[in-house]
């Protein structure tokens, strides 16, 4: 059987044909296309990350997720697996989507919109603090399985490596601020620096950010201090 071929996302080779045109002219880059790697802005949609015990709550013991589609940052994977959640006054989402691989908390991360929908009054947090969040009732093909805790909008941030964060001159835990261009043109402040050498140069923001500014894929985007 063919392997897939895996095709990088269009900043990336933006990013790749920008220097070899600029070498060839024998030209510096501009400051933003001098970056060690290209900026990768996406959007995060409504999902959950759950630990295995919570999965095999909701699709039957040993059940493990298969993945679905690998996302930006190293082995992180959209799985096949989906869930409905059950929030306040019985209002659900179907098709919610698992982020894979299991994590060792439950946490799930709507938009604002999704929450009002739902009749949830979710906290803006970073993730992984869920101390005092909305919990909700998750519904799978074996059972149910309930959060007492963890229902969150994520905090709009960026991954980067140690290079990126060195020529941004940031560290993690810095606020930068993302400039979004074209007809629909935003600034998006508080935008949370996360730092690892895991990471890969992306910037997240939800739903409702993405369609308020029509992000689409040749959207040119810069992060600024």
């Amino acid at each position: 059987m063919a392997s897939l071929v895996t095709i990088p996302p269009r900043a990336v080779i933006e990013h790749l044909v920008r220097q070899a045109v600029y070498q060839r002219l024998r030209k510096p880059l501009p400051r933003q296309a001098a970056a060690p790697n290209p900026l990768v802005v996406n959007v995060s949609a409504r999902h959950c990350h759950l630990t295995q015990e919570a999965v095999e709550a909701l699709f039957g013991k040993g059940h493990h997720l298969t993945p679905f589609k690998m996302l930006y940052q190293e082995g992180q994977f959209a799985a096949k697996e989906t869930v409905t959640l059950i929030g306040p006054r019985s209002r659900v989402i179907s098709n919610l989507r698992i982020l894979g691989p299991c994590r060792t908390l439950n946490q799930v991360e709507l938009a604002y919109t999704d929450a009002i929908a739902l009749g949830f009054q979710i906290p803006l947090r970073l993730s992984g603090d869920i101390e005092g969040t909305p919990g909700c009732m998750l519904m799978g093909p074996a059972g149910f399985f309930e959060m007492p805790q963890g229902v969150i909008r994520a905090l709009r941030h960026a991954h980067m490596h140690p290079s990126d964060a060195a020529f941004y001159g940031v560290k993690k835990g810095d606020f930068m601020r993302l400039k979004i261009g074209g007809d629909c043109g935003v600034v998006l402040d508080r935008f949370l620096v996360r730092v690892d050498a895991s990471f890969k140069l992306e910037a997240h923001i939800d739903t409702d950010e993405g369609n308020a500014c029509n992000l689409q894929s040749d959207t040119p985007c810069e992060l600024a201090r």
